[in-house]
């Protein structure tokens, strides 16, 4: 189920909204409990009273079960409460871009691309390669030395000949040398959220990003202005 900020927010709304009390179902509550022990020993054989550790035993193991069905319960709001915080969250990185550990995104038609290298290391004879779902190279940008850290950059969306890439999914691949041998780097790329999608308290929530791949809310890294 696909849903955008303000039907996100509506539906959290109404969630929230006092549900009616449902029935015991024959279930024994703490009153009936009590009602029947009391009723016990009120009828109890004078001669015979109930043992003092029997009844302490009865009330513990009753205040035990009592007390596990309230916590359950606790949870189980507890975890509805924490689905809404994220659900309200993620509401408003729709049609933000979010950076993922990843290296592939989509390219809107017109559209440009942002991707950050990150190396522990300092590199030498880097190039940023951008290449298509076949693995073919779009574009290459020459970047030189870096040191250790972690570096934006942005592809303007077009090819080596200086045209405008096609609409699609592309990667980014980023090559170097570290001690002088030849080095992959870490590429990363932002995307933006085109929706979110609510998998029920226990499910989580997801963010729908461009290029048709979804990732958790919990798994994004960095959440940028556009």
């Amino acid at each position: 189920m696909e849903i955008s900020s303000n039907s996100v927010i509506d539906n959290l709304r109404r969630a929230n909204e006092p549900q009616p009390e449902t029935p015991d179902n024959g279930r024994l509550t703490q009153q009936d409990f009590f009602r029947l022990l009391t009723t016990e020993l009120a009828q109890q054989d004078p001669t015979q009273p109930a043992d003092n550790n029997e009844i302490i035993s009865q009330m513990t193991a009753f205040s035990t079960t009592n007390g596990v069905e309230e916590l359950n319960r606790s949870f189980t709001q507890f975890a509805n409460s924490q689905t809404s915080n994220q659900a309200l969250q993620a509401s408003s990185l729709v049609g933000r871009s979010v950076q993922v550990n990843d290296n592939t995104f989509g390219l809107a038609e017109g559209g440009t691309a942002q991707g950050k290298l990150i190396t522990d290391e300092p590199a030498t004879n880097v190039f940023i390669y951008v290449e298509d779902q076949a693995g073919n190279i779009v574009q290459t940008v020459p970047v030189g030395n870096v040191n250790a850290g972690e570096f934006g950059f942005v592809w303007d969306g077009k090819n080596s000949d200086g045209e405008q890439a096609p609409e699609g999914a592309y990667r980014f691949r980023i090559a170097g040398l570290v001690d002088g041998q030849a080095s992959e780097l870490e590429a990363r790329t932002y995307r933006k959220v085109d929706s979110v999608t609510l998998r029920g308290a226990s499910g989580g929530v997801l963010l729908n990003l461009n290029g048709g791949s979804s990732i958790a809310l919990s798994d994004v890294v960095e959440v940028a202005d556009s």
